[in-house]
C-alpha cells in the first residue's frame, strides 16, 4: 500500500488518540492535585512551626539580654515578651489550622 492509502487510517488513529487522552488526563490531574495539596499542608505546618520556634527563641533571648543588662526592668520586659510569644504561637496555630483544612481536601 502506498502512503496516500495509509494517510486516512493514520489520521483517524491519531484523532482517536487525541480524543481519548483528556479522559485519562483528568485522573492524573486529580492525583497530582492531591499530592500538591498534601505537600502544601506539610510545608505549611513545617514552616509555620520552624518560623515560630525561631521567633520565640529570638524573643526570649532579647528579653533575657535586657533583664541581664538591667535587672530592675525585668517586670517591664516580661509582659511584652509574654504577649509577643502568645502572638507568635497564634501564628503557628494558624498554620496548623491551614494544614488541617488542606488535608481535608486530599
Amino acid at each position: 500500500m502506498k502512503l496516500q492509502q495509509w494517510t486516512p487510517i493514520l489520521l483517524t488513529g491519531l484523532a482517536l488518540l487525541l480524543i481519548a487522552e483528556p479522559a485519562y488526563a483528568q485522573e492524573v490531574a486529580d492525583n497530582a492535585y492531591k499530592g500538591s495539596v498534601a505537600l502544601a499542608a506539610g510545608l505549611a505546618i513545617g514552616l509555620g512551626a520552624f518560623g515560630g520556634a525561631i521567633g520565640q527563641g529570638m524573643a526570649a533571648r532579647g528579653a533575657l539580654e535586657g533583664t541581664a543588662r538591667n535587672p530592675a526592668a525585668s517586670g517591664k520586659i516580661l509582659v511584652p515578651m509574654v504577649l509577643g510569644l502568645a502572638l507568635i504561637e497564634s501564628l503557628v496555630i494558624y498554620a496548623l489550622v491551614i494544614a488541617w483544612f488542606l488535608l481535608g481536601k486530599v
